[in-house]
């Protein structure tokens, strides 16, 4: 019986990890993790009895503490709720399915708890992977990635260890505004932004993926996960979202891994490594296919990519600097506070006037998110 835990399990990640457990009698949920949907984490805990569930929000968690009364399941809090789910005694497995910086610090209890960490949550690496992945390595911990480029490229390292990898190949759609000019843009809706041509996922993913800020962030994570330097990984517009990513080894070889849009098959792939079960979903027809496009990601009008570059090469606190920025941003855009290009202009800013501090622990990264917010928040 595979024991699992999910935080953020009433989000994208969550919900279809919750249907893959649906599919497999063999897992068991052992705590589940949410922000605020009371209603939707009593139904999971209904149906899944884990031993523990936490709500971020505590007015709330004491709500549906006396909603759950009945079950004997424990309900906590906040961060301490948080932790708890992080490293609940009996799971094995760890699903980092929360949005942004609060996924750091379970992470990193969830590895000290000897869990292995099905990573869907990129700020983890983005802004403290110099801590993690040493983390990971020292406590004997799997990171199994759950993003759907990044489990392509770890299908295709799959019997090569020991290979020189020359490129990561990492593709994107290119969002439902490829091929926009910064003037197209200028009047782009939320509910425009909001529909992605391929993939289903939660709202910030969805706005990440429209600026190809996501990529940008994925492009940082690959650097930790595999090990390569920043110019190793280069993005590929790949508008069918068939290919999910490639490997390119000294040889020449390059190896691929496609498939149809559906994160269940990475988020089932890495719960179940290294075996491969069946799943129920579309096939590829490459009958009905008949072609694939490639196209090189438009840096001009989308410089958000371009940005995460610098961030990611100047490395120290700057990553955590153009990752708090594009949260703050698009909370306010989701808010229909800004417009959609304010976005990348806000990263920009915060970017230019922060002085970065090398190699930052823990509570330099956190300390170096709030100054982003800070200045932000006088500005905007």
């Amino acid at each position: 019986m595979k024991k699992i835990s999910i935080l953020g399990s009433t989000g994208s990640i969550g919900t279809q990890t919750l249907e893959v457990v649906r599919e497999n009698p063999d897992m068991q949920v052992t705590a589940l993790a949410a922000g605020t949907n009371i209603e939707l984490l009593e139904a999971q805990a209904r149906e899944f009895c884990p031993r523990l569930v936490s709500l971020w929000d505590e007015e709330k968690a004491k709500d549906l503490a006396v909603r759950l009364a009945d079950t004997g399941i424990q309900v906590l809090a906040g961060m301490e709720g948080l932790l708890s789910a992080a490293t609940e005694e009996t799971a094995e497995i760890v699903v980092t399915g929360v949005v942004g910086m609060i996924g750091i610090r379970p992470t990193i209890a969830a590895i000290e708890a000897g869990k292995d960490i099905a990573l869907a949550n990129k700020e983890t690496l983005v802004t403290a992977g110099h801590l993690i992945m040493p983390l990971a390595k020292k406590n004997g911990v799997r990171i199994l990635p759950v993003d759907s480029e990044h489990s392509a490229i770890f299908q295709s390292r799959n019997g090569e260890e020991g290979n020189k990898i020359e490129k990561i190949l990492l593709t994107a759609s290119g969002g439902p505004f490829r091929g926009f000019t910064r003037k197209q843009m200028e009047g782009i809706r939320l509910q425009d932004a909001l529909k992605h041509p391929n993939w289903s996922m939660g709202h910030k993913v969805t706005i990440d993926s429209s600026t190809l800020v996501n990529k940008g962030l994925e492009v940082m994570e690959a650097k930790w996960l595999f090990d390569v330097e920043l110019s190793d990984v280069q993005v590929v517009v790949q508008p069918q979202s068939i290919i999910h990513s490639m490997v390119q080894y000294e040889d020449g070889a390059v190896i691929a891994q496609m498939g149809t849009p559906d994160m269940k098959l990475p988020i089932q792939y890495a719960l179940l490594y290294p075996e491969r079960r069946h799943m129920n979903g579309e096939r590829l027809d490459f009958w009905s296919l008949r072609s694939i496009e490639f196209e090189a990601p438009d840096l001009k009008n989308f410089p958000g990519l371009s940005m995460a570059y610098e961030a990611g090469e100047k490395g120290g606190t700057m990553p955590t600097v153009f990752n708090a920025a594009n949260e703050w941003a698009v909370a306010a855009f989701l808010r229909q506070k800004i417009g959609y290009l304010q976005i990348t202009d806000i990263i920009e800013a915060a970017m230019a006037r922060h002085k970065r501090q090398e190699n930052p622990g823990l509570e330099e990264i956190l300390q170096a998110e709030a100054e982003t917010y800070s200045y932000i928040e006088d500005r905007w």
